[in-house]
């Protein structure tokens, strides 16, 4: 039973055949037209009949950045694409011919390493990707938690500091201002340019602007600037987990996104905040923290999952 998930993101349509194992049978990849909603739609149409070629497809998963309405069908809001009230699952259905789920790309990602990757075995579960933002997902007693009109799990934007820094959400102080990859650079640069001599290393890397990847290769090396901002990242994002299971209890913690892929610098200061911060530690179980581990065809995994499951 072959199903198909597409990841639309703000850069790039990536697409796959998936069976009833997780297994990715055949993918491909398209440039994403961000600002042109009804082209989006033609290439996710165009990536469909592609992998559906000699392949009997049953249904068609989408995970979409941003926020799906309660009947996986309209796309509310989407931050990066130009998608206002979109309704995403009609205009597919109708250039494919096949029954369409829309999901939002982090639930997608949520259920893929739950069902096939790093919470197999797991109930309960939150799911984190780790990158520009703070994308979430929740899969409670099995199934996927999407709130009562579909938007829930934005976690990245619980506001962790009043009058903190600007989010893009309208917001100040939100949590994925202090525990993002665009958090980790941000804390970088400002340590550079107030103390250059703690930033001698990440400095000579960068030569001019300062990015993630400057900031984890100096931080390897020993640079100064670049383990404090990792520090000042583990904690907020320890201390963040610890308010997250305050209120929901999950059992595991998954971490995915970009940022993980750096997790040598961090995973271990933060796991140990998370256990310093919780409420009621040394006495109750701790939540495991894991790294994600499909990588970045989770979202696809996940999305084609939920179709065959709709």
């Amino acid at each position: 039973m072959l199903t198909i998930g597409v990841d639309i993101g703000g850069t790039k349509v990536a697409a796959g055949v998936v069976d009833e194992n997780g297994e990715i049978v055949a993918e491909t990849l398209r440039p994403t037209a961000a600002d042109r909603p009804d082209v989006v739609a033609e290439t996710v149409a165009d990536v469909v009949r592609e992998l559906a070629t000699g392949r009997e497809i049953e249904a068609v998963g989408v995970g979409a950045a941003g926020f799906v309405d309660e009947s996986r069908s309209m796309v509310r809001f989407a931050p990066n694409l130009a998608w206002r009230e979109e309704p995403l699952q009609k205009k597919i259905s109708g250039l494919v011919g096949l029954p369409v789920v829309v999901e939002n790309d982090a639930n997608a990602m949520a259920w893929g390493e739950t069902r096939f990757g790093a919470g197999r075995g797991q109930s309960h579960v939150v799911c984190m990707t780790l990158g520009t933002g703070i994308g979430g997902g929740l899969v409670f007693d099995g199934s996927l938690y999407r709130g009562r009109w579909g938007m829930g799990a934005e976690m990245g934007h619980m506001q962790v500091l009043p009058g903190g820094r600007p989010c893009g959400c309208g917001n100040v102080g939100c949590w994925e201002q202090y525990a993002s990859g665009q958090s980790l650079v941000k804390e970088a640069r400002e340590i550079a340019a107030a103390h250059p001599e703690r930033a001698r290393i990440l400095l000579g890397l960068a030569g001019g602007t300062i990015e993630g990847e400057e900031v984890t290769e100096a931080a390897r090396l020993g640079d100064e600037a670049s383990l404090a901002s990792f520090a000042s990242f583990a904690d907020w994002l320890g201390q963040g987990m610890a308010d997250l299971a305050s209120v929901l209890d999950p059992g595991c913690f998954i971490l995915g996104g970009g940022v993980s892929r750096a997790a040598d610098l961090f995973l271990d200061r933060a796991r140990a905040a998370f256990a310093e911060r919780l409420t009621g530690r040394g006495h109750r179980p701790l939540a495991e923290i894991r790294l994600a581990e499909l990588g970045a065809s989770a979202g696809m995994v996940g999305a084609a999952d939920l179709a065959r499951l709709r």
